[in-house]
C-alpha cells in the first residue's frame, strides 16, 4: 500500500510535468488504451471468445463510462489547477462512496460520527474555495471543482461495481471495461478539444510508459487484489497517504504554493474522510 500510494501520488505530478509535450487529456487516453490492450488480450485468452457474454457488458460499459468521465474531469482540471489540489479532490471519493451506498443498501447507512465527517470533509473543500479573487485564482477554482467532480465520478464508478454484477468477476475484466471506455472517450475527445499534439520528448515518453505500464497496469491489479485478501476500509484508510505524497511531490517537484486556505481545507477533507473510513472498519470488523 505505501508503493501504491507513492505511484498514485506521483501520477498527477507526472502528468502535468510533460503536459507542454503532451495534453493530459491525450495522456490519460493514450496511457488507458494501452492498458486496455493488454487487459482484453489476457481477458480473451482466459475466457475465450464468450468473454463478454456473461450479462456483465452493460454495468461493464456504465462503469466504464464514469471511470472515463474521471479522467476527463481530472485532465481539464490540470489545465486550471495545480497537482496537489488535484490530488487531494480526487480523494474525496470515499465521501461520495460511502453516501451512494447510504442511499443503496440498508446495512450500509452512514453512523452520525461518518455523517459528522462528510460535513467536515464537505467544510473542508468549502474553505479551499474561499479567497480566489484574482483571475489566476478562479482558473484554480474551476481546477478544484473539476477535482471533486472527478472525485464523485470516481466514487459512482466504485458504487456500480459494488451493486452490480461486476464484483463477482475477474478483476481484470473489470478494469478493461474502465480503461477500454477511458480510451474511447478521451482520446477522440482530444482531438475535438484540439489538444491532440503530441511532441516525443524524452521526458514525455518516460512520462506515459510511467503511467501505462506502472500505474494503469501494475498499481490497479495490485489494488485489485488487496481488495481480495484485505480488508477494504483498512486499505482505503491507508489509501490516504496518497494525498500527502501528491502535496509532497507537488511541493518539492513542481515548486507549487501550498496557500493557508488550501492547507486548512485539506486538513479537513482528510479528517472528514477519516471519520467516515474509521467507522467502517469497525462496523466491518463488529461481527468478528
Amino acid at each position: 500500500m505505501l508503493a501504491l500510494c507513492i505511484c498514485w501520488g506521483f501520477q498527477q505530478v507526472a502528468i502535468k510535468l510533460v503536459a507542454h509535450d503532451i495534453a493530459p487529456i491525450m495522456q490519460l487516453g493514450l496511457r488507458s488504451g494501452f492498458a486496455a490492450l493488454v487487459l482484453g488480450i489476457i481477458t480473451l485468452r482466459q475466457e475465450g471468445r464468450d468473454a463478454f457474454a456473461d450479462g456483465t457488458l452493460l454495468a461493464g460499459l456504465w462503469v466504464g463510462f464514469l471511470f472515463g468521465l474521471e479522467f476527463l474531469f481530472i485532465a481539464e482540471g490540470l489545465r486550471y489547477t495545480t497537482a496537489s489540489h488535484m490530488v487531494v479532490f480526487i480523494y474525496t471519493a470515499p465521501i461520495f462512496t460511502a453516501l451512494g451506498l447510504h442511499l443503496r443498501w440498508p446495512d450500509e447507512r452512514l453512523s452520525p460520527l461518518q455523517w459528522l465527517g462528510v460535513l467536515i470533509a464537505f467544510a473542508g473543500i468549502a474553505i479551499t474555495f474561499i479567497g480566489r479573487d484574482s483571475a489566476q485564482g478562479r482558473n484554480m477554482l474551476v481546477g478544484d471543482a473539476l477535482g471533486v467532480m472527478a472525485g464523485a465520478a470516481w466514487g459512482a464508478t466504485t458504487v456500480g461495481i459494488r451493486v452490480s454484477a461486476l464484483s463477482e468477476i475477474s478483476p481484470v475484466k473489470t478494469l478493461f471495461y474502465q480503461l477500454a471506455l477511458a480510451f474511447l472517450m478521451l482520446v477522440p475527445l482530444g482531438f475535438v478539444l484540439n489538444q491532440s499534439a503530441i511532441v516525443p520528448s524524452t521526458g514525455a515518453l518516460l512520462s506515459l510508459g510511467f503511467q501505462a505500464i506502472i500505474v494503469a497496469l501494475a498499481s490497479y491489479l495490485t489494488w485489485f487484489w488487496l481488495l481480495r485478501r484485505y480488508l477494504a476500509s483498512r486499505l482505503s484508510i491507508l489509501s490516504f497517504m496518497t494525498p500527502l505524497f501528491g502535496v509532497g511531490f507537488g511541493v518539492f517537484i513542481l515548486h507549487e504554493p501550498i496557500d493557508p486556505s488550501f492547507g486548512l481545507g485539506a486538513g479537513l477533507v482528510l479528517a472528514g474522510l477519516l471519520c467516515v473510513s474509521i467507522t467502517d472498519l469497525r462496523r466491518r470488523q463488529a461481527p468478528r
